[in-house]
């Protein structure tokens, strides 16, 4: 008989968990998520062009089963860096679902309004896996951690920069025209 008690991972109540105290993947509600927007985008990309059904449209459909397929794959590994390269792996497929949903917004073949809500699943995945990621970090001893996992207490209304994210933006005051 298995016993359960609720616990807390990644900001997801999960209501059960085994008594040698891990979880399945299927447990993990990004993983469900992850595997629903699967299904979804099959559902959408089979509506395009033909010409695009081994071209983008499958692109789509591949890296979109690729971000759970990616979790699943490392989630019995018993090394924790493996588990972590899962997740960084589940993430690098996401945002590729997302590239591959932009250009067939681009293309003509979804809407604007299509696009930003899938593109919102996803971000909400991508979101999802970072605290995951957080978590299993902390499962390694400090000294051996790739970054830092503690994090400033953050004030209401303060005017910090932000953390960095995406591409670096260009600082154009220096720099003169071509000529």
């Amino acid at each position: 008989m298995v016993s359960g008690f609720s616990v807390q991972v990644s900001g997801v109540r999960v209501s059960t968990v085994k008594k040698n105290n891990y979880l399945d993947v299927e447990d993990l509600e990004v993983y469900k998520k992850l595997c629903r927007l699967h299904i979804d985008i099959c559902d959408l990309t089979h509506k395009w062009p033909q010409e695009e059904k081994y071209e983008l449209g499958s692109q789509a459909r591949r890296s979109s089963n690729s971000a759970p397929a990616q979790l699943a794959e490392k989630n019995d590994d018993r090394h924790v860096r493996n588990k972590i390269e899962g997740v960084n792996h589940s993430r690098a497929e996401a945002n590729e679902t997302i590239h591959h949903l932009f250009m067939a917004k681009l293309k003509g073949y979804i809407t604007e309004q299509v696009y930003l809500e899938f593109r919102g699943r996803y971000k909400e995945c991508i979101r999802m896996l970072n605290g995951l990621e957080k978590t299993l970090e902390r499962k390694i001893p400090e000294r051996e951690r790739r970054w830092q996992v503690s994090e400033k207490s953050a004030v209401y209304g303060a005017n910090d920069e932000p953390p960095f994210q995406g591409w670096p933006i260009a600082d154009t005051r220096n720099l003169t025209p071509d000529t």
